[in-house]
């Protein structure tokens, strides 16, 4: 069989490795994934890792859509992009290929317009139903004072009561003694505003649809009227647990984009600040998780040592959860006096705290009762749905990209990576508990080796200038001026960068028209991935194990909806 015709475009580099771009018309687009898939030319790209597109309208015309694929047995990334003139085109549906690209294509229909044929249910997935309008669209306001004022005519008003109705969802043939549960969006298992409707059949779930998008801020939307510098604030909110984690994929895309070399102290300073972001992230989610099952306990031990994290984080960085801190070329400030001092015994009180997180969860009788063999997948299910991180790592695979694609420096660190077998919640909580101890291994090796030296690039085209120095002669005050205000113009061109954030895999695709402002900024989170695979994983299963499965999954609703 000969493979459909593909045209190759520069390739990209993606933490030092090369990101293969081609261009596949929209006719041959479902032969070629499939291919792909198949390993037919060689490299299997088992996972579909993201679906978006780019309103081409300031570039020409049109729309990009593209296609993120990982080979993880070859270690490999392939873009594919498909051009379309205009919306009035449809793109087959990618489904029976990989059903995760079920949400992602109603995510580019909800936001772009585009549609695709096929979709088992292509409606709008994060804005509501009655919502006018496309936001990613560049013909799209970016600010609501550029919307009109906002009228409610009682007809209106009735239309929009209309689509809050529970509809009835028996359908010809099935039985009559199934209904219909919501479940939130206000609930404290949902770790977010998120609503499940539940379709029942006495205690059995025979269907789960997610309800997403009331967490929705338009964190893509905002990057196309913020410049470079000044979008940083915004990633922090992205998974608001991670707080700098969230920045690195981000500044780290644009300094690709850009070719900025970032000093060594500051490199080994984002090391040691996200694997601190990383422990009060897996802390908060334990915490959570206990009382997910009805165990207070560990909220108490541990919210008590977070907020001693919290106060080395403030002490370094001046922010708690939203440092914004990192900056394109560096970190916003060298390490203050004393944080040594502060930092040691943080971290030994974390490590003397595991001992109690175990015996509080994995080691509870009751607790491993309602996890072990809960939410249970293999590892061929986690790939086809695009799982990483943990949830990734539960099914025996080895993939993290501080390992399999190393960045900071990270191939200098020892650690290990955590894997299981189970693919249940039980595994999936002391993978997390175990990657804490990882972590603290690293923080205590970039203290050690923490360099001399600055920490913000001297690459004054693209760094803000230090503001010790806007004091001392005037070329530096109005490029001080200038940066802070009109911003910089970046290189024309686009990045990708992704890294091993607390929850997984997430990557920041940043796309540049040469001015100071981004012209796209796709943000692909690891909880988009894993809450889509409730629709299937719940199914079967009893109510009152469904919390403890999701809950295992490890998602925030800021992280899904973006």
């Amino acid at each position: 069989m000969n493979a459909p015709a593909t045209v190759s475009k520069a390739p990209q580099v993606v933490a030092d490795r090369v990101l293969e771009v081609r261009e596949v018309r929209p006719d041959e687009l479902i032969g070629v994934l499939e291919q792909l898939k198949q390993g037919t030319e060689g490299i299997r790209y088992e996972m579909l890792f993201d679906i978006s597109a780019v309103d081409d309208a300031g570039r020409g015309g049109g729309f990009t859509v593209f296609y993120h694929l990982v080979s993880l047995s070859s270690n490999r990334d392939l873009r594919l992009e498909v051009r379309l003139a205009d919306d009035s085109r449809a793109l087959p549906t990618a489904t029976p290929v990989w059903p995760s690209a079920n949400w992602y294509e109603r995510e580019v229909y909800d936001l772009f317009g585009l549609r695709f044929d096929g979709h088992p249910d292509l409606r709008r997935i994060l804005l509501p139903v009655y919502w006018e309008g496309h936001p990613l669209r560049k013909s799209y306001p970016g600010r609501a004072t550029e919307h009109g004022p906002y009228s409610l005519p009682p007809e209106r008003y009735r239309e929009l009561m209309a689509t809050y109705q529970v509809a009835d969802t028996r359908s010809a043939g099935e039985r009559e003694d199934e209904y219909v549960l919501n479940i939130g969006p206000n609930h404290p298992g949902t770790h977010g505003i998120l609503r499940l409707i539940a379709r029942m059949r006495g205690e059995t779930i025979i269907s789960l649809d997610p309800d997403i998008g009331f967490h929705h801020r338009g964190a893509e939307k905002i990057a196309e009227r913020h410049t470079y510098h000044n979008y940083i604030p915004y990633c922090d909110r992205i998974d608001y647990l991670a707080g700098v984690a969230n920045e690195l994929p981000y500044v780290m895309a644009v300094e690709q984009l850009a070719g900025i070399e970032v000093p060594e102290r500051a490199v080994v300073m984002r090391v040691l600040l996200t694997e601190l972001s990383r422990i009060n992230a897996h802390l908060v989610w334990l915490a959570s998780y206990g009382h997910d099952l009805g165990v207070m306990g560990p909220a108490f031990y541990c919210f008590s040592v977070r907020e001693k994290l919290f106060d080395v984080l403030q002490l370094i960085t001046g922010g708690r959860m939203h440092p914004a801190f990192f900056r394109i070329g560096g970190v916003a400030m060298d390490m203050p006096e004393g944080w040594r001092e502060a930092l040691d015994p943080m971290l030994d009180a974390i490590e003397g705290s595991m001992g109690e997180f175990a015996a509080l969860t994995i080691d509870n009788p009751i607790f491993q009762a309602r996890t072990v063999d809960s939410g249970k997948y293999s590892q061929e299910q986690a790939i086809e749905w695009g799982f990483t991180g943990p949830n990734l790592r539960c099914t025996g695979l080895a993939w993290d990209l501080r390992k399999t694609r190393p960045y900071c420096g990270y191939e200098t660190y020892d650690f290990e990576v955590p894997t299981a077998t189970e693919g249940d919640a039980h595994a999936r909580t002391r993978l997390r508990l175990e990657e804490i101890v990882q972590s603290l291994r690293i923080v205590r090796q970039a203290a050690e080796r923490l360099p001399e030296g600055p920490v913000l690039s001297d690459q004054a085209r693209f760094a803000f200038a230090r503001k010790d120095r806007t004091l001392e002669d005037i070329e530096t005050l109005i490029h001080h001026f200038v940066g802070t205000g009109r911003g910089m113009g970046f290189p024309e061109g686009d990045a990708f960068f992704c890294t091993e954030a607390p929850k997984g895999m997430m990557g920041f695709y940043v796309v540049s028209d040469g001015s100071s402002i981004p012209y796209r900024v796709r943000i692909r989170t690891p909880s988009f991935a894993h809450v889509q695979s409730f629709t299937w994983l719940a199914n079967g299963g009893q109510l009152g194990d469904l919390i403890a499965m999701i809950g295992s999954m490890d998602y925030v609703l800021a992280d899904l909806d973006r």
